[in-house]
């Protein structure tokens, strides 16, 4: 009896010894699985898109009848986010060489076109703070604020006195960063002859 049990229990034991290398086993190819699959994942990560920030080519239109007024190129630089006037659409009549006669410093005086009129904001999220945005037909600097949709494709800028709720907002619309190199920076002066097709 004691050496079947014995028997017995040797064969228990191999049984074991097998059952657990089976289950050893099966466990460590979940584990390769698995490491595949986040190996697979991450290698993923860096094809996704980054995340939109508001730097590129915006047009600002008229709130009353939704026609363009200008186009705002937004750049950043050491985590500051400028925004230059890249192009006016001027409406009849306009003075098509406008100087900012009423701006304070080494603005005085320059041509709107290509003035920064919004300067110093930092980016949180979507939001882009502590900045300000200068009214180029009377000088007045604002606080300002900005918060790009999700998507990149629509930029909220509000300027403001003191409080935020004290203020204005528009939305602007984002333009293909080659839009102002097919378009030029500046429509043809009054009277220009426009270029002939050969």
């Amino acid at each position: 009896m004691g050496w079947i049990g014995s028997k017995k229990s040797r064969h228990n034991q191999i049984a074991g010894g097998v059952m657990g290398s089976v289950v050893m086993g099966a466990s460590l190819r979940k584990s390769i699985i698995m490491a595949a699959v986040v190996l697979i994942g991450a290698a993923d990560l860096p094809v996704r898109a980054a995340e939109p920030t508001a730097a590129g080519l915006w047009e600002q239109v008229d709130d009353n009848t939704g026609k363009p007024e200008s186009w705002f190129k937004i750049t950043e630089r050491n985590g500051v986010y400028v925004g230059n006037l890249v192009k006016i659409f001027f409406k009849p009549g306009e003075d098509e060489n406008w100087v900012c006669d009423r701006c304070e410093g080494a603005e005085k005086g320059a041509p709107v076109l290509g003035l920064a009129l919004i300067k110093g904001m930092r980016r949180n999220g979507y939001s882009y703070e502590n900045g300000t945005i200068m009214d180029p037909r009377d000088g007045s600097v604002y606080r300002a604020l900005m918060r790009l949709s999700p998507d990149g494709n629509k930029l909220e800028v509000r300027g403001y006195l003191g409080i935020s709720l004290f203020g204005r907002s528009q939305t602007w619309n984002r333009l293909p960063d080659n839009a102002l190199g097919a378009q030029g920076s500046r429509p043809a002066a009054k009277g220009a002859a426009a270029p002939q097709k050969k």
